[in-house]
């Protein structure tokens, strides 16, 4: 089998981006992709999507790891997790707060624990023992929480309208999905949540077949969107089953992100599929998707732009 990873830096509804922030975030996209192969040549399918990943939540570009948004509090609570086709092994935290590289300690979890799932307190415990370095906040994040904060206060937007918040200021979940030379196939997903999000919430990126889900013999998907709806959908678990009954990776992600659209509209998710073939595929019913593609040959960033809903 030829290796080959696909990316994800997050989808959601237009947001007027610089031409700068635009370069950054293909650059990082593709740095993201160069260290996930350097793993993958080397290692295994779930080294790349962790090695991918992981570079994600380093760079700071997008919302997850050191660049991870702020709840209600003031705070970041990171959510990560990771699965392998192989053994279908898996790692996940939730609401991670004091420290940044969620996918490693999802990663840790899956290896050397007899768990699969830590959340809050017992999560921030385990990565202070592993000595993982501690989170800061951008301060372009400390900024937007207090512009959003005010406007919070003076427009009444409540709890219950998260959904005002997530269309007015947009995604940036991270992901990446592999498949080894053996044909081992691995996912894994990293985010912040949502800007004032209730402290304590989690959404899909954590779940097994909502935000991600990886199995030999069917395939890995990696989602980014509104976590509510993916998770409820069990987006990544129902496009594993297509391939199952005998689609390919792109057209599996189609028919389920058009079945998500019709029962929950668009603007709602975007998803990186690889399947057991190595046909690689994604699908989206967002304005914005941003993507990187290794074929084992090449590779190619997409900073997908549409002014109107629109899937592929």
């Amino acid at each position: 089998m030829v290796p080959k990873l696909l990316v994800h830096g997050g989808a959601g509804r237009y947001r007027k981006v610089s031409e700068e922030r635009r370069q950054r975030v293909l650059c990082e996209i593709e740095n993201a992709l160069y260290s996930g192969i350097s793993a993958l040549r080397s290692g295994s399918a779930i080294e790349g999507v962790v090695e991918a990943v992981s570079y994600m939540e380093q760079c700071g570009a997008f919302n997850a790891g050191r660049g991870s948004v702020l709840n209600l509090r003031g705070e970041a609570e990171l959510d990560a997790g990771v699965m392998f086709g192989l053994d279908l092994s898996v790692g996940a935290v939730a609401a991670l707060n004091d420290y940044w590289n969620a996918v490693r300690l999802a990663d840790f979890i899956r290896q050397n624990t007899d768990h699969i799932f830590l959340a809050g307190e017992g999560a921030r415990l385990l990565a202070e023992k592993l000595g993982m370095e501690k989170f800061k906040p951008l301060p372009e994040r400390v900024k937007k929480y207090r512009e959003l904060m005010r406007k919070f206060k003076e427009n009444e937007i409540y709890w219950r309208k998260n959904r005002q918040l997530v269309s007015r200021y947009g995604l940036g979940t991270v992901g990446a999905v592999a498949i080894d030379s053996d044909g081992n196939l691995a996912a894994a997903s990293s985010t912040g949540g949502i800007w004032l999000k209730l402290p304590g919430r989690v959404g899909d990126t954590p779940v097994v077949g909502g935000g991600f889900y990886a199995e030999n013999g069917a395939a890995a998907a990696s989602a980014t969107g509104r976590g509510e709806l993916i998770a409820r959908f069990m987006l990544s678990a129902r496009i594993a089953a297509e391939v199952r009954r005998g689609l390919n990776a792109s057209d599996a992600a189609k028919k389920v992100v058009r079945e998500l659209t019709d029962m929950f509209g668009a603007n709602t998710a975007g998803v990186i599929v690889i399947d057991r073939n190595g046909n690689y595929g994604y699908a989206y019913n967002t304005e914005v998707f941003i993507i990187g593609i290794y074929d084992g040959e090449r590779m190619e960033t997409k900073y997908i732009l549409e002014q109107k809903n629109s899937s592929t």
